[in-house]
């Protein structure tokens, strides 16, 4: 047999995707955190012509020109963030732009601090390029938002960077303004890089969302298709930041990749040039939602926030056995373990399902579970 690499034996398989091995196919699905919407129809439109219009060669490494010149204006209108298209690179979903950053700037040695609880690709991306991950605790009674004071606490001699990720998977935890100011000057001041994963943005509720780079040049701006035009499949993504940090990113990004593909970045250009009506739908239909689920648990006693962001709920339950209870009643869902050491006693469901299907999900985890 041949030997894995050593870094491979220090990372599991995602827990979010052995959830559905272990139940029936027929079974309602909470564990995974996939828009249930449709692409809009403009947007399926323009790949098409862009097959029939033979769109089918590589493009420039960093994407076409004409998407890095409208993400530059997504950039400036939403974040106010100042870039430019030789700053932005297309990636295969925001995911290749995380393995980017984590080979590009993490080496042996290397402290990355991380949200406790936070999405598990962040700490495996971390062990992958060798580096040592350093929680940053994210409690419940603070509606689980990470704190500039808590970050601070956790900077060391050997800190080479932080992920953040507001609004948050698994939490929906939206980061206040005064905290990723704060840690954005404390980036500048100690000297270490900041990859905020910002795929959640659009789909916030009654808050705003703020980007760090708009206050600090040590930033990797992450963010993609998938969420809110509701494109996993069509893996497209795009990230920014300052010259010196793109050229080492292309550096991964065009020996890995060389580039992302010519029709998802053609669905992508018109996902941004088009309307935004259906994302505008969307995230209202999450919110209710998220306002069925969040009373439903409360109802059953399983102590919940109410999320400002994503399509996320991590309620509070402590029964080491409900999600293979919840799994083998039809339910499927995800221990909050997975996301970290102050996930124990989580568990992670997504709304991304139906409303209608989040009504059956409740009634089933309430007969089965509660009342049995």
């Amino acid at each position: 047999m041949i030997n894995p690499a050593k870094r491979t034996r220090t990372i599991e398989l995602s827990q979010i995707r052995k959830m559905f091995e272990v139940t029936n196919p027929d079974a309602i699905n909470l564990g995974i955190g996939e828009p249930d919407f449709d692409v809009p129809e403009n947007i399926k439109k323009a790949m098409i012509e862009s097959i029939h219009e033979n769109d089918t060669h590589y493009t420039p490494n960093k994407g076409y020109i004409e998407l890095r010149e409208e993400i530059v204006n997504k950039f400036k209108k939403d974040n106010d963030i100042k870039t430019n298209p030789d700053n932005i690179i297309v990636t295969v979903g925001a995911s290749e732009a995380l393995y980017m950053c984590a080979q590009a700037f993490i080496e042996k040695g290397d402290e990355v601090l991380l949200p406790n609880p936070s999405f598990l690709s962040y700490e495996a991306c971390v062990k992958l390029a060798d580096g040592k991950v350093v929680p940053v605790e994210c409690s419940m009674e603070n509606e689980f938002k990470l704190q500039a004071n808590d970050v601070e606490e956790k900077i060391s001699e050997n800190t080479k960077a932080i992920i953040l990720n507001s609004p948050s998977n698994p939490t929906g935890a939206v980061m206040e303004k005064e905290d990723i100011k704060a840690i954005a000057d404390l980036s500048v001041d100690k000297n270490f890089l900041i990859i905020s994963d910002e795929i959640y943005e659009k789909i916030i509720y009654g808050k705003k969302h703020y980007s760090p780079a708009k206050w600090s040049d040590n930033v990797v701006t992450l963010n993609g298709f998938s969420k809110t035009y509701a494109m996993t499949g069509l893996r497209i993504g795009y990230l920014t930041a300052n010259e010196e940090l793109c050229e080492e990113l292309l550096k991964i990004h065009q020996y890995n990749i060389a580039c992302a593909t010519t029709t998802s970045q053609k669905g992508a250009l018109e996902a941004l040039r088009g309307p935004q009506d259906e994302v505008i739908k969307m995230v209202k239909e999450f919110k209710k939602r998220r306002d069925l689920i969040v009373e439903r648990l409360n109802g059953m006693g399983y102590k919940t926030v109410n999320a400002e962001g994503a399509f996320y709920v991590f309620p509070k339950i402590e029964d080491k056995n409900f999600v293979q209870k919840a799994a083998k009643a039809g339910v499927i869902t995800v221990p909050g373990a997975a996301f970290g050491s102050n996930g124990e006693g989580h568990v992670r469901m997504s709304y991304a399902n139906s409303y209608e299907n989040i009504e059956k999900a409740m009634d089933i985890l309430e007969e089965k579970i509660i009342n049995e």
